[in-house]
């Protein structure tokens, strides 16, 4: 991190509540692997319901036993993690085998219906699992839209109760840390270039040294800081200087939520210095 830059990322974890940050939980509580207990009850429902609806395998038709185990596997797939829900359609598939198919208590089937419903069970909990990872990759994408409509409403309302320059650019800097997964940001007025930095073009692109830099693949460049230039009317204002958190990988669409950020302050900023 170059000299002169605050860390903001502590501060805005704190006021986000991110998961896995320091502000997101008490000192000394465990933390819980989410995905691995998706994992283990992916393995281990099935075979605690098969075995349970075993022991009325003669009052219950096997077709229901499978419609039981299709609800385990939709309980663990709503998670929203891929492998659990796998696990857990393979592992329904394995035990009702096991457990209502004759041979009872081997993996071996006879029966063309079993071999149907088995199949059918292992294909329905495959795409129920690919249904809700969609729905969860939906809600997160719903959730974070949120989030940056909600650092552009906190700009603007900074800017429409006439806060100071640093009031603005410090609200800027907070919201410009969270879309863009930054560990620093500082506004410098009237200054651009200086340090030789990669910049976030108003595109939405990131250059290097004039060079084009492929942010989608390879995220905010981590060995030197970006520059975001606030301007308006095509006129320079100053400047965030930035860096990333180490793996930071913006999206074009959160990228572009960072320049309307700054042209929002660049605007504001602007409108200050003529009313002096």
């Amino acid at each position: 991190m170059s000299a002169g830059l605050h860390d903001t990322s502590r501060a805005v974890h704190r006021r986000f509540h991110w998961p896995g940050t320091p502000g997101s939980r008490r000192q000394g509580l465990p933390v819980i692997d989410r995905g691995a207990v998706t994992v283990a009850c992916g393995l281990v429902a099935p075979l605690a319901v098969a075995g349970v609806l075993a022991s009325f395998r003669a009052a219950i038709p096997a077709t229901d036993a499978a419609l039981c185990l299709v609800l385990v596997v939709v309980a663990v797939a709503a998670g929203g993690d891929r492998l659990g829900g796998y696990l857990a359609a393979v592992s329904a598939a394995a035990w009702f085998d096991f457990f209502f198919t004759r041979p009872y208590g081997t993996f071996d089937i006879t029966s063309r219906g079993d071999v149907e419903t088995t199949v059918l069970l292992l294909a329905i909990g495959v795409a129920v699992t690919e249904i809700a990872v969609w729905g969860r990759r939906q809600h997160l994408a719903s959730s974070k839209r949120a989030g940056y409509l909600e650092g552009m409403r906190a700009a603007a309302q900074a800017v429409a109760t006439g806060a100071s320059a640093a009031t603005l650019t410090d609200q800027v800097c907070s919201s410009l840390t969270a879309v863009l997964s930054l560990r620093a940001c500082v506004f410098q007025p009237g200054m651009a270039g200086i340090g030789a930095p990669a910049r976030l073009e108003q595109d939405g692109r990131v250059t290097m040294t004039r060079q084009s830099w492929d942010a989608d693949r390879d995220g905010l460049p981590f060995s030197i800081d970006t520059e975001l230039l606030a301007e308006a009317d095509g006129l320079l204002v100053g400047r965030f200087l930035m860096s990333p958190l180490p793996g930071a990988h913006p999206t074009l669409e959160q990228r572009l939520v960072a320049i309307a950020l700054a042209d929002q302050a660049g605007a504001a900023l602007a409108n200050e210095r003529r009313a002096r």
